[in-house]
């Protein structure tokens, strides 16, 4: 990451976006960080809600990868906690793919 970045700044701006992603809707990482003027930074945002406290009330299940797949792996922990949050909010997947045509978060 540049040094000219502040990061602190962006995690913030990171965390307002994903808590802007309405309930029964989804984002890709890169989609995140696009709309924090930084593309390019998906790793980025992953890597910042990777960290997140488990008692964050921050919506992080929102967010997926651009093929619409949960990135923690199949039937881990993460996996089946992210899968039913999602559930929860009524977004459906179809051989682990959610269909970001249908669900995906537009602005």
């Amino acid at each position: 990451m540049s040094s000219c970045i502040d990061t602190s700044e962006l995690k913030q701006i990171i965390m307002q976006i994903v808590a802007s992603i309405p309930q029964g809707k989804v984002a890709s990482y890169g989609q995140v960080a696009k709309l924090c003027g930084y593309s390019g930074y998906g790793r980025y945002v992953g890597s910042i809600l990777k960290r997140l406290p488990s008692s964050t009330t921050l919506p992080w299940h929102r967010v997926i990868n651009a093929r619409g797949v949960i990135s923690f792996p199949i039937g881990s922990e993460a996996h089946i906690k992210q899968l039913s949050l999602l559930f929860k909010e009524g977004v459906d997947s179809e051989n682990g793919k959610i269909s970001m045509r249908i669900y995906g978060w537009s602005i």
